[in-house]
């Protein structure tokens, strides 16, 4: 149970939140475990089986506060909050964009290139550090694959070709994670290229949990600028799906990344610490999930320079500054968006 940014994450199994005039208890097994004021928080996000008294939602409601519930593994299943006010105008100059194909194509491509740059920025690094030649040089290649999908972007004609660079860069990426990992830890957190829904091994399933908090953050982010989370550009329109988060999401995806390869070098994640399912799922047990969870907000605390704004900037904070110059964009007072681009 941690509080971060204002936000409040529960993962501790059977937990009970309560509605304590104007706190929130947390109960586990009929002893308080923590006290937060709710003028402190912006949401609560709860892992599993978590149990919220209904004067507790209805509070959360009143106040405009968001409730998100994800599995015990990380995977999203609902979000709950009060009437959403938005911005009209902002949200009819979102739909008047996305119905404009050179727009929507330009957005795609910049979703796109933020992620491949700050991949490649992974495996570069991945590669100075490397302690084997073999491994250097490997990543050294698989960095330059990814220059090449970025040099492809420009000419990407429409939106299947720039999802097919990007999936390509993907593939490329995951492939050459394996070497980043200190020599001793890959038997047990190698990866055989991406896999979810569900993870099919101990790396994927800790990608997958942090993905999860990462698109809970983009998603609050979107909304609290008041965007439409549901209307993308890179990624298709679907029911039910948060497109425009999910794009959002993209050019953060290496930072996560680079938490996870962090606790599994530093040895802070075990083999002990993951649960092996019934036809080859893989999920973080709740030591596991306890760990991952600390971990990503003490990363959401460090800062890192903005190449916009020319000051050091929490990590936590980089989602909600990303969604207001893509606010900016959409109204036309920015010529077009520019993704986050880490060092």
């Amino acid at each position: 149970m941690q509080t971060l940014l204002n936000t409040l994450y529960v993962s501790t199994p059977y937990s009970y939140l309560h509605l304590d005039n104007d706190t929130i208890r947390v109960e586990v097994e009929r002893e308080t475990r923590l006290r937060v004021p709710l003028h402190h928080l912006g949401g609560v996000v709860l892992f599993g089986n978590v149990l919220v008294s209904p004067p507790l939602i209805h509070r959360l409601a009143d106040e405009g506060k968001s409730l998100v519930l994800l599995s015990e593994h990380g995977r999203f299943k609902a979000r709950m909050e009060g009437p959403i006010s938005g911005n009209i105008l902002l949200r009819q100059a979102q739909h008047a964009r996305a119905a404009d194909a050179a727009f929507t194509l330009a957005m795609a491509r910049a979703c796109v290139a933020g992620k491949i740059k700050n991949a490649r920025q992974v495996l570069l690094r991945g590669g100075r550090e490397a302690r084997d030649g073999d491994d250097g040089a490997s990543l050294a290649r698989r960095a330059d694959d990814l220059a090449a999908s970025l040099r492809a972007l420009p000419a990407a004609s429409n939106l299947d070709t720039v999802r097919g660079l990007e999936g390509e860069a993907a593939r490329q990426y995951f492939a050459g994670l394996n070497r980043v990992l200190r020599a001793d830890a890959r038997a047990v957190f190698a990866m055989d290229g991406r896999s979810r829904r569900p993870p099919r091994d101990r790396m994927n399933a800790l990608l997958s949990f942090l993905y999860a908090m990462l698109m809970n953050d983009c998603r609050s982010a979107v909304e609290a600028v008041g965007l439409d989370p549901q209307l993308g550009f890179l990624h298709a329109v679907r029911p039910g799906r948060a497109a425009l988060a999910l794009d959002l999401m993209e050019e953060f995806r290496p930072l996560a990344d680079r938490l996870a390869l962090t606790l599994v070098n530093r040895a802070q994640l075990q083999r002990g610490d993951f649960v092996e399912h019934d036809g080859g799922a893989v999920s973080l047990g709740d030591t596991g999930r306890k760990t991952v969870i600390v971990a990503w907000q003490e990363k959401k605390r460090e800062e890192l320079a903005h190449p916009l704004l020319q000051q050091a900037v929490a990590i936590g904070l980089l989602p909600l500054l990303q969604a207001r110059f893509l606010a900016r964009t959409l109204r036309g007072e920015m010529e077009s968006y520019l993704p986050f681009i880490s060092r």
